[in-house]
């Protein structure tokens, strides 16, 4: 399974509908929120974002190597193989 990351925002709707498709396919993630993220994360999250050749924007959702920016779960799961 690849390892999934996101980064996302609290308050988001479409964060919130990120995190609910990969719980609803049971699929284990990591994300951590951008807006309750100390200084020196938030820097870092940027600088991931940056290296990706990708503007922030939430949710940025890291499957293994793949990037997708914003909700789209048809890429998702093309990027899963389910």
């Amino acid at each position: 399974m690849k390892k999934v990351v996101m980064y996302t925002l609290s308050t988001c709707p479409w964060c919130m509908r990120a995190k609910t498709f990969f719980r609803e396919k049971n699929i284990l993630f990591e994300y951590i929120d951008y807006d309750k993220a100390d200084e020196a994360t938030r820097k870092s999250i940027l600088e991931d974002c940056m290296s990706h050749g990708e503007k922030m924007s939430f949710p940025f959702v890291k499957i293994g190597e793949d990037v997708v920016v914003g909700y789209d779960p048809k890429k998702y799961s093309s990027l899963l193989d389910k």
